[in-house]
């Protein structure tokens, strides 16, 4: 990205896609209104002020505003501030009668993180960064996009005394898919456009004038009714034009920028634009799997674009005096960068009979050893057989697909395991079912599976016609859903396989994977760590999942899933939360339902949130920890928005990297940028070029919790990526998280089962 000198014999080299930030003689200022701000209110509005001025921007801090203003500019005095705070109150759809007053600050103390902030939000503002067309047909275009953020490095010693704290930018190469028209080209011409409330409620848009990304979440009204207010407000150009022109009985939609955001922004539809997913893209008669490979950067063209975009960004930012540095890199900062020290596939697991086997080789490991811990149905008495796995097959497909081969080789496969199984009922032959859209197809198939439930069954396998997979947005759901839940609700296990997969995946590769996981969906442990984890006693994953009501304008459901682990991997127990909760904070009478004192008094736990603690969860969960006289461990889990990280080719020239000669490549699995002794970059999974780079997690130990190294928690969440027993691929999440994340997804998808020891979501 930049020159780089580097030591003539290095063996592996790393850079990041985080850039420090020097800066001298800036021209700062800052200000406290009254009354007090709280963070939602003081975010809006430092973005809107940053607006108010050409060259000067402000961001929020603890309760306090910081401006910066370009070095050819003098700063604004308070008078000019206080105006364009009454214009920004003015601007504002939900203050009421509350006015601000403006208290400059004397001599502010901008901290490292504030300049962090100040420079994200002069990109923010100014947008200097240029879009890359790759893809235009049928009003669909797929463009390149800039990505960033603020991120602070720390270097040094590990005592805060000796301790570098550098502000940096984050800055990444993406790709969005969205309609060349607006909003109200897309509704204009949607099949949906007498029910817009149908079609627009929680649809994803693109703000034409800023960039940003919303959901709709409401319909305000029509414009006729709203023009003059709205116009009063309105602070971008396309904003205001498209008030002007719009028709009187054109909706006004409410928008939430952000997951968390309890601000909703009105906008006329001509001021945005639809992102375009798999489930919007069929009325324009294209192909979403074309667009999504459209989407795709390879390794050459992602070091362009950000070379690219580094250059912009530089530009803009030197404006203001911050001057962007090179990316934080092994060659600098080799500190920073940690790896395992064993390649993560080579962790030794632990299967029956005491064998042991690498990551790499787990079926080698199942048939020598075979399952690390029975379920008790299944385990040998007295010297007697165990019991067979009851299996009844129900063919689903919708063309005429002989489905006996696999279910044979799927029987010999569990007993290269050493498990029998029976087959108790049979539905080989496809099944023509009347539409699942069609009511009476879906009362005929429930008939069926109670006809075939008759028998006591330990598994279905169910086969499924191509079709069903997009079809959990449909009004009547999905065969998938609706047969899992029927099945779950009498503690039957379920096996599903779609017509492409059978068709396109050699039965080979298909039993590896489908093999061990209907082990463990029937309670059996197939593997675990043959080392237990040293930093806690217990893993626990915590997950909130969310999504709008499409015929409840702006209503949200939101359902709490947790995963119990042991030292070793080995899981415990599931439990998901019967009600829903209200926006993503999980409320103190679930967390302590969640996690019970019986198992966890005087233990050491981990508990990994997917996304941020939210709310008082910390606060409740330290106090919980408290009572019962356990240790808790928290850590945040992110997994949008992070920079990524990668591995460097490059030739050595006299001691220098010249920019041309050096070639990016995707980093190794393991690899980590530890931004602090709290959070780093983690990389946990190894993706093919053709798919693209690997997306790392932010992994974050919060400050309040029970303290431990940094390492030993990217040690233990790449560990914890192993067990995975439903596939051989490794997920991206530890799966303390990516079952609880599962559990919650499939709550709002209707699938619930309060408490469970078997691992059924596989």
């Amino acid at each position: 990205m930049t020159s780089i000198s580097v030591p003539e014999k290095q063996a592996k080299a790393f850079l990041s896609e985080v850039f420090t930030l020097r800066y001298e003689n800036l021209k700062t200022f800052g200000f406290q209104l009254s009354p007090l701000t709280n963070r939602e209110e003081g975010l809006r509005l430092s973005f809107r002020l940053s607006r108010q001025f050409p060259n000067a921007v402000v961001v929020w801090s603890q309760g306090y505003f910081f401006g910066l203003v370009a070095q050819s500019e003098q700063i604004p005095n308070a008078a000019l501030w206080q105006v364009a705070l009454e214009n920004v109150q003015t601007e504002l759809s939900d203050s009421g009668d509350r006015t601000w007053s403006l208290r400059q600050l004397p001599s502010p103390q901008l901290t490292e993180e504030v300049i962090a902030q100040l420079a994200e939000q002069v990109l923010r503002v100014t947008r200097p960064f240029t879009s890359r067309l790759v893809y235009s047909e049928k009003n669909i275009e797929v463009r390149r996009r800039a990505d960033f953020g603020r991120e602070l490095v720390h270097q040094g010693c590990s005592t805060e005394v000796h301790k570098e704290i550098h502000a940096a930018i984050s800055i990444s190469a993406s790709s969005r898919v969205t309609f060349r028209g607006t909003l109200a080209d897309f509704l204009a011409n949607h099949p949906f456009r007498n029910r817009p409330q149908e079609l627009l409620i929680g649809l994803k848009v693109e703000d034409i004038d800023s960039g940003s990304t919303a959901t709709i979440v409401e319909l305000v009204g029509v414009l006729g009714e709203k023009r003059e207010q709205l116009l009063e407000k309105a602070s971008g150009a396309t904003s205001r034009q498209a008030l002007r022109e719009a028709p009187d009985d054109q909706p006004v939609v409410g928008v939430k920028f952000g997951r968390t955001s309890k601000s909703v922004y009105h906008y006329p539809l001509a001021a945005l634009r639809p992102c375009i997913t798999a489930e919007t893209a069929d009325p324009f008669d294209v192909d979403y799997g074309y667009l999504l490979k459209a989407t795709k950067i390879n390794h050459s063209d992602r070091q362009a674009l950000i070379q690219q975009y580094r250059s912009e960004a530089a530009n803009t930012l030197g404006l203001f005096g911050l001057q962007l540095r090179k990316s934080v890199n092994t060659f600098e900062n080799d500190s920073l960068f940690w790896q395992p020290y064993q390649p993560v596939d080579s962790t030794q697991l632990l299967f029956g009979n005491g064998v042991t086997s690498t990551g790499k080789a787990v079926l080698s490991g199942l048939s020598r050893g075979g399952v690390y811990q029975r379920h008790e149905r299944y385990c040998v008495r007295d010297g007697s057989d165990s019991q067979p796995i009851r299996m009844t097959v129900l063919n689903l497909f919708q063309k005429d697909t002989d489905i006996k081969p696999l279910v044979e080789q799927l029987r010999q496969s569990l007993k290269k395991y050493r498990f029998d199984s029976l087959l108790l009922a049979e539905n080989l032959n496809s099944r023509n079912l009347p539409n699942s859209q069609d009511a009476s197809g879906r009362a005929q198939l429930d008939e069926l599976i109670n006809e075939l439930m008759v028998v006591p069954t330990d598994i279905f396998l169910i086969f499924l016609p191509t079709s069903d997979r997009g079809a959990d947005d449909s009004e009547s759901g999905s065969l998938y859903h609706r047969i899992y839940s029927k099945l779950l609700r009498r503690g039957i296990a379920s096996q599903f396989t779609y017509e492409d997969t059978l068709r396109s995946t050699p039965a080979k590769y298909l039993l590896n994977q489908i093999t061990p996981g209907i082990l463990a969906k029937l309670g059996n442990l197939p593997y675990v760590l043959a080392q237990p984890l040293s930093i806690a006693d217990y893993f626990i994953g915590l997950d909130v999942s969310r999504t709008p009501k499409r015929h409840l304008a702006g209503s949200m459901n939101a359902c709490a899933g947790l995963c119990l682990y042991g030292n070793q991997g080995q899981f415990i127990r599931s439990h998901t939360e019967s009600a829903a909760v209200e926006g993503e904070e999980i409320p103190q009478r679930f967390l302590e339902v969640l996690l019970p004192a019986s198992d966890l008094r005087g233990k050491t736990v981990l508990i990994y949130r997917d996304g941020w603690f939210r709310g008082q969860e910390v606060e409740h969960l330290l106090g919980w920890a408290n009572a019962i006289g356990a240790n808790f461990i928290l850590v945040e889990c992110i997994k949008s928005g992070v920079p990524r990280l990668y591995g460097l080719d490059y030739k050595v020239r006299q001691a220098q990297i010249l920019r041309e000669t050096m070639t990016l490549n995707a980093p190794d699995r393991g690899l980590a940028l530890c931004l602090s002794e709290r959070e780093a970059i983690l990389v946990t999974t190894k993706v093919p070029e053709n798919v693209g780079l690997a997306r790392p997690l932010r992994i974050h130990i919060r400050p309040e919790g029970h303290q431990v190294h940094i390492h030993s928690v990217l040690d233990a969440t790449l560990k914890l990526t192993l067990l995975h027993h439903g596939a051989l691929k490794p997920p991206r999440l530890p799966m303390v998280l990516h079952g609880a994340d599962r559990l919650a997804s499939l709550r709002l998808s209707g699938v619930f089962v309060s408490e469970c020891d078997r691992q059924f979501w596989l």
